[in-house]
This record gives C-alpha cells, sequence and structure tokens, in this order.
C-alpha cells in the first residue's frame, strides 16, 4: 500500500509540475523600448495630403523600432531639459497616459524612461472597442486623462482639457503614420465604465479615445 501511494504522489507532483494550469496568472515584463529615431520621414505637407483614417489592418505586428517612434511622435518627450512632450498640454500639466494593448497584454508608455510598463497580462484588444477589427490589430492605443494632474478647474474644465489634449496627442500619430505608410484610425466608440474596470483604472481616470495603428492590409 505504501508504495501505492508513493508512486500515486509521484505522479501528483509531476502532473503539478509540469500540467499547464490556467489558474495561475501569466506574468509580462516592462519592454524597453529602442531610442526613438528623430530623423528621415517625409516632407510635411506630403504628410498632410495622405493623412487618412483606415480601418482595414494587417495583422503584421510592429517592430520594437516602429513602436517606439510611433509613441515618441505621439507624446514623447522632445526637449529633455524640461521634460516637455511632442504634443502641447495647457499649464504643462500633461495629464494624458498612453495604454497600449497588444497581444501579450497591456502596457503603459513610460515617455521619460521609453518603457512600456506592463499592466495587464491578457489580450484585452477585443474590449477596446465596438469594432470587429479592433481584436485583431496589432496595437490599440487608449488614451486616459488622470484628471488628479489638473490642479484647479470644475470637472467639465478638466474634460475640455483633456478633450483637447488628446486631439493633439492622436493627431501626431496621424501625421507620424501617413508618413511611414502605416494605417490608423481614432476611435470613439468604447464601452468606457467596462474598460475601466477591466484595465484596473482609478476613478479620477477617464478613458478618452482610442486608436489602432497597424499595416495596411494587403
Amino acid at each position: 500500500m505504501r508504495k501505492i501511494w508513493a508512486s500515486f504522489g509521484s505522479l501528483v507532483l509531476v502532473l503539478l509540475l509540469f500540467w499547464p494550469n490556467p489558474s495561475y496568472p501569466q506574468e509580462i515584463k516592462e519592454i524597453k523600448l529602442p531610442t526613438p529615431q528623430m530623423d528621415g520621414g517625409r516632407p510635411l505637407m506630403q504628410v498632410f495630403k495622405d493623412r487618412h483614417s483606415s480601418r482595414q489592418f494587417s495583422t503584421d505586428e510592429l517592430p520594437l523600432q516602429v513602436l517606439s517612434n510611433l509613441l515618441w511622435a505621439a507624446f514623447g518627450i522632445n526637449r529633455p531639459d524640461s521634460g516637455k512632450r511632442t504634443a502641447p498640454s495647457a499649464v504643462n500639466w500633461q495629464n494624458i497616459d498612453i495604454y497600449v494593448a497588444m497581444s501579450k497584454g497591456l502596457f503603459l508608455y513610460d515617455a521619460k524612461e521609453n518603457i512600456l510598463r506592463p499592466v495587464l497580462a491578457e489580450d484585452i484588444r477585443a474590449a477596446t472597442g465596438s469594432q470587429s477589427f479592433v481584436k485583431d490589430v496589432p496595437v490599440n492605443l487608449i488614451y486616459v486623462a488622470d484628471f488628479s494632474k489638473i490642479a484647479r478647474g470644475t470637472e467639465d474644465i478638466k474634460n475640455f482639457y483633456s478633450a483637447a489634449h488628446t486631439g493633439f496627442i492622436s493627431q501626431n500619430v496621424y501625421l507620424y503614420c501617413a508618413s511611414e505608410g502605416l494605417a490608423t484610425v481614432v476611435r470613439g466608440m468604447i464601452d468606457r465604465e467596462s474598460m475601466a474596470k477591466v484595465m484596473k483604472l482609478r476613478p479620477e481616470q477617464k478613458i478618452m479615445l482610442a486608436q489602432s495603428v497597424g499595416y495596411p492590409k494587403k
């Protein structure tokens, strides 16, 4: 009998060690982005001419260099001495955070360190909007306003400035994509309440818009 129980115990140990258990949460690590490339690109007037929205995307992932360039263009630091950014911000509040939803998980863009900070080890792309294409787009950017960073004003004032700041950032993304031959569309059709729960946002954090980015569908 002892031999039977010993064998059974050994079998259980092997199963615990090697059998995949979906109840254990996966871990994701931060992603150190390459230094953004700040030269090159197409003439600005041509970029304006070609800027447009697209809702048809390839499922090919964006290389880290392209992702780094994209995020820097969106809201990266272009004046390291002051920490000021590529998009304007009233009173330099810098209250918009860019969350990056990809197949490997959800990340927060840290412009100062040029790093993607891990938030969730889940593919939440399908939850970032009601359109059918969002679940397959390689990158969905989620613009989140942090009202705690706005030192004064009513809720309406905070909404007003946050909307303006988000508009500046999303247009930077449009122009970068037009320059680099990427497809993009900014999106407002979001279940913000449920999405905020998925992202584990604080009450003072408000989802403003989302923006899909990828290569054009061939």
